[in-house]
């Protein structure tokens, strides 16, 4: 355990940091098979946006984590099969479902919530792609 914080709050963490290494790589993917220009300008924005995020948790949690790959690797196949008007919301989906996670960790830790702000927008930038 981390000075001041508990184990608990350490594994979503690592989890949080973790997820934010992956939204890294999987915006980085999609940018690059995505149709629309404008949709990979956004997709590496936020790329790095969540490269930030991933640096807030790192600077709490004082740890390295690994990335998974799986993401970065479905998503772009997804895009391909699926199209952006199915993919886009269950992208947004994942967003703003960081945003409900980060709530009870942006009490305790406040520069999480920046975080936490964030992925609302983020959610709500990806659905606006849609037009």
């Amino acid at each position: 355990m981390e000075f001041g914080i508990t184990d608990r709050e350490m594994r979503i963490l690592l989890k949080s940091q973790k997820g934010e290494l992956e939204g890294v790589m999987m915006y980085k993917a999609l940018a690059d098979v995505v149709d629309d220009p404008k949709d990979a300008e956004v997709f590496k924005q936020l790329a790095a946006e969540e490269g930030h995020h991933a640096a807030v948790f790192r600077k709490i949690t004082k740890k390295d984590v690994v990335p998974g790959k799986v993401t970065s690797f479905l998503l772009p196949r997804l895009y391909k099969l699926i199209g952006r008007e199915r993919l886009y919301p269950i992208i947004a989906n994942g967003e703003y479902a960081a945003d409900k996670t980060y709530g009870p960790l942006a009490e305790i830790f406040t520069e999480v919530q920046e975080v936490k702000s964030d992925e609302k927008r983020h959610g709500d930038t990806v659905m606006g792609l849609l037009g």
